[in-house]
């Protein structure tokens, strides 16, 4: 019996999770809408949607806290890399990183009704099995870079359909991006959003997003042929924290 209401008490969570998300994204409708018309306010739309994923979080009952913290120079911009598992990575590289960044996503979170429409004015969209799609998000974000925003980009690409799968291989953007423009990398294990809200209907729950943030990588001594062996090492750095917990 206390299966069952654990069960029950999990599908109550989520159900409650995805309202709360909805909601608050109405409520922010507005302001995003206008802070989302001009690129040379993308400042202001950062500090907005930081403080609409941090209200998710907290009315959601799941707290962050940051493991061995290195403090970010708000005058540089940076290469974001985390592991991806669920969509609690979104909300919880926004909550954790003050530093403005555009995020790299595959184009079909374009489709999500509302969501979709502020992702697409915003975010750099790319379609994975198109060349041509990886070159054009591979200009707009070297555009971005110059305008000094920071990028993200989850470099397994896809949430693995398995969920059994610990760390997927690596694509090569974020490396090839962070070697071309000299960005420092930033490593980051997120170490509990797979358990928290998985894409397992009965599985997840409220508690603590634990993230773990590694040395920063700099790359100003690196050149093209660096990024294949910068790529290993972090995905080698992120598998083994992962593996350890």
């Amino acid at each position: 019996m206390s299966v069952f209401f654990k069960y029950v008490f999990v599908l109550l969570w989520k159900c409650w999770f995805f309202v709360v998300f909805g909601c608050y994204l109405l409520l922010f409708s507005p302001f995003l809408l206008v802070v989302t018309a001009r690129q040379s306010w993308y400042g202001v739309f950062f500090k907005g949607i930081r403080i609409w994923a941090s209200l998710i979080l907290w009315t959601s009952g799941l707290g962050v806290k940051k493991e061995e913290a290195i403090p970010f120079d708000l005058s540089k911009n940076y290469m974001f890399i985390a592991n991806h598992t669920s969509i609690l990575d979104i909300l919880l590289m926004l909550v954790i990183t003050k530093n403005p960044f555009v995020f790299v996503g595959k184009k079909e979170l374009g489709k999500i009704p509302l969501f979709g429409f502020f992702y697409k004015r915003t975010c750099i969209l790319v379609d994975r099995s198109s060349v041509k799609s990886k070159a054009s998000a591979f200009r707009v974000a070297q555009n971005r870079i110059n305008s000094g925003l920071s990028i993200c980009i989850f470099p397994e690409g896809l949430v693995p359909d398995d969920s059994s799968v610990i760390l997927s291989a690596f694509k090569g953007g974020a490396f090839h991006l962070a070697v071309a423009h000299q960005l420092t990398l930033v490593p980051m294990t997120f170490l509990d959003c797979k358990k928290r809200l998985p894409y397992i209907l009965l599985k997840g729950g409220p508690g603590v997003l634990r993230v773990r943030m590694h040395p920063f990588i700099e790359t100003t001594d690196m050149n093209a042929s660096s990024a294949a062996a910068l790529k290993q090492q972090c995905y080698d750095l992120l598998y083994s924290d992962l593996i350890s917990g």
